[in-house]
């Protein structure tokens, strides 16, 4: 996805702080083990993250937007950084309380990708051979496993930026939750492949718990690296799940409605693919039964012409399939729009900047339902 100038604007910022940080944290361990022999196995992490090739040279490829760690960050800026913030200079140094957390997110988030790629069968993933691909699956599957593992060593370096052990436990402890429930969302969805028909119900509970959930988690965690008010922890903890839901509707609106242009690939793709995404699942929950039956015909298929993707957007104006997911899109950016409303400001020109740039990433994601 072509992302605008104002959501790359927003974030990118943060995304270089992000970025440092990661790389160093691989590096750590780098050096630590201090084996050749091993290089190609971090390689592999380092490869999946968009830092080298598949010769394991250097190159600048794709990372992907950051987003959850960016969030954690933003969050953590929002309640007011700990106080650390010297709002007479250009000091930054007050994020390192706050990047070994954004750092184990952006982790776990990938681990779980290079994971969902084995499971999904993707061939591809930001323009490049995914990580199996190249390495065979047990080495992707173990290259995924490691780097769960590195995500877990990383939030304990926050013990080196001034994070008592009661906060860095609970932040562990939160993490760990958040990952069971990701293998929760994940199980739901694979589940999911060989049915027929799923309930929307069932639906956005799995994406509640596989794209949610860590949103959810990075701002909770932000905010409590930030501060120690329970309610303003709350908030941002709902900001970030209702942030989650949307971002995954608005790729199930864009996955079907988007041109070739605004989505970089080929439109109603997932429809192509026969993705039971939103749209699919609530057309056959409210289509008669000879449309019913016309769109599992055409979702059995192996493969679609233009002609049956052209029927199966017949059925979904028939049943106003695109104007619900709009909706449901809108319901959920009001929802993080009331929770972000809640956050107290500091006073803080970055508090305000950040709750500011909190507010554009709702807009953001609110785009795709207009």
């Amino acid at each position: 996805m072509i992302q605008p100038t104002t959501i790359q604007s927003t974030l990118q910022w943060h995304q270089q702080y992000v970025d440092t940080a990661l790389r160093a944290s691989v590096q750590k361990i780098l050096t630590i083990i201090g084996s050749d022999e091993l290089k190609t196995y971090y390689g592999q992490m380092q490869y999946h993250l968009g830092w080298v090739d598949a010769s394991l040279q250097p190159t600048r490829s794709n990372p992907g937007k950051l987003l959850r760690p960016v969030l954690l960050l933003l969050a953590y800026e929002a309640v007011g950084a700990w106080g650390l913030v010297n709002e007479k200079s250009a000091d930054t140094t007050y994020l390192q309380r706050a990047l070994p957390a954004a750092v184990a997110v952006e982790l776990t988030h990938n681990f779980t990708l290079i994971h969902d790629d084995i499971e999904d069968g993707d061939t591809e993933r930001r323009h490049r051979p995914t990580l199996w691909t190249v390495w065979n699956t047990a080495q992707a599957i173990n290259t995924g496993d490691g780097m769960f593992a590195l995500a877990r060593l990383a939030l304990w370096d926050a013990l080196e930026h001034g994070v008592d052990s009661t906060l860095a436990a609970r932040l562990a402890m939160l993490l760990d939750r958040t990952i069971l429930v990701l293998a929760e969302g994940q199980y739901l969805d694979i589940s999911s492949e060989d049915r027929q028909t799923i309930p929307v119900a069932m639906y956005v509970d799995m994406i509640e718990r596989k794209t949610a959930a860590l949103m959810s988690c990075a701002t909770e965690m932000g905010a409590r690296l930030g501060t120690t008010n329970t309610e303003t922890i709350n908030c941002l903890r709902s900001f970030g799940k209702a942030i989650g839901i949307a971002f995954q509707i608005r790729d199930d609106l864009l996955g079907i409605w988007a041109t070739r242009e605004e989505l970089g690939k080929t439109e109603a793709g997932d429809i192509y693919r026969c993705k039971k995404s939103l749209p699919i699942l609530h057309a056959l929950e409210h289509a008669t039964p000879r449309d019913r039956n016309r769109l599992q015909e055409i979702y059995q298929q192996k493969k679609l012409s233009p002609e049956d993707v052209e029927e199966v957007l017949n059925i979904f104006q028939h049943t106003q399939t695109r104007d619900y997911c709009r909706t449901f899109l809108q319901d959920q950016c009001h929802l993080a729009d009331a929770a972000l409303a809640r956050v107290p400001n500091p006073g803080s020109a970055i508090a305000t900047r950040a709750l500011q740039d909190m507010q554009k990433v709702i807009n953001y994601i609110r785009e795709a339902g207009h």
